[in-house]
């Protein structure tokens, strides 16, 4: 099975080659990797290109954008400059961070599962962050979620979505919209694979009304955003965001910015979330 990689990067010369080490070390190796360096004004391109002249798989991207760290369309965006490099020889596609160590058998094992169900579109780990000298579950999100960070995606289902969105929600959209088209989604509790930097340690102020946004453009309606922020805000430990991510949502109504998904999709998404409220009720 043919997995393309495609990293992201800004700034990231304390953990690329632990990236790109652990992918290389893979039982199962990937037929391409690109890192895309984002405006980096560190070594990050130094250290790439020692590994692109010793693995001819391995390429680099240079590209220019702001060095504002906007969750969602920066990276994207980023993610889509190494896309456009690659042929369609591909049967998975990742978009991985440039801050993660990964399982030796990481890839062989979601080889397995894509070759074993047909109708799997997506499939991941789950990350784990240092503490006290001890790995622990970033526990964020519900663990049937496959966080931003490492996304693999079935090339006829990666394609069915149209792809990515380059707006901040992307990796929760991209889910729905699987679910919408049949596809299921498989996360593998066994696979660690280590975050080197906790999620949202680089957003700005900018960004902070960005998560009710993203809401308004799922067509979640106010009161599964309210619930949502809450939850979120409450995990994050900051009552503050829940504040801020409804400011967001109301933000985008006013000035009616454009949604990410149909009325169809949006009347989709909006039955699956309550029924997973619901289910977590009784």
């Amino acid at each position: 099975m043919n997995f393309y990689i495609i990293i992201p990067a800004h700034n990231e010369q304390d953990s690329i080659a632990l990236t790109i080490d652990s992918l290389i070390n893979q039982t199962l190796l990937p037929k391409q990797l690109v890192v895309v360096n984002d405006n980096s004004t560190d070594r990050t391109q130094n250290i790439v290109e020692a590994y692109t002249e010793k693995y001819s798989w391995i390429s680099l991207v240079n590209s220019k954008s702001s060095n504002a760290h906007l969750p969602g369309s920066k990276i994207i965006n980023a993610f889509y400059k190494g896309y456009e490099t690659l042929d369609e020889n591909y049967d998975v596609v990742c978009k991985f961070d440039a801050d993660l160590i990964f399982p030796d058998n990481y890839l062989e094992q979601l080889s397995i599962y894509f070759g074993n169900n047909p109708k799997l579109g997506m499939a991941a780990g789950f990350c784990y962050i240092e503490k006290n000298g001890h790995w622990v579950l970033e526990n964020l999100t519900r663990k049937d979620h496959i966080r931003g960070a490492l996304k693999a995606y079935r090339k006829d289902c990666f394609l069915e979505i149209d792809k990515l969105k380059p707006s901040m929600g992307w990796d929760t959209v991209d889910e729905l919209l699987a679910k919408y088209y049949g596809w299921e989604i498989l996360t593998d509790e066994s696979l660690h694979v280590k975050h080197l930097k906790p999620t949202g340690i680089s957003y700005n102020k900018a960004s902070k009304y960005l998560q009710g946004e993203a809401m308004y453009k799922m067509r979640y309606g106010f009161m599964i955003t309210f619930i949502s922020a809450l939850k979120l805000a409450y995990k994050k430990g900051s009552f503050s965001l829940f504040k801020d991510y409804l400011t967001g949502y109301f933000k985008a109504k006013k000035k009616k910015i454009d949604y990410l998904v149909t009325k169809e999709e949006g009347k989709f998404i909006r039955n699956l979330r309550w029924k997973g409220m619901l289910e977590k009720l009784s």
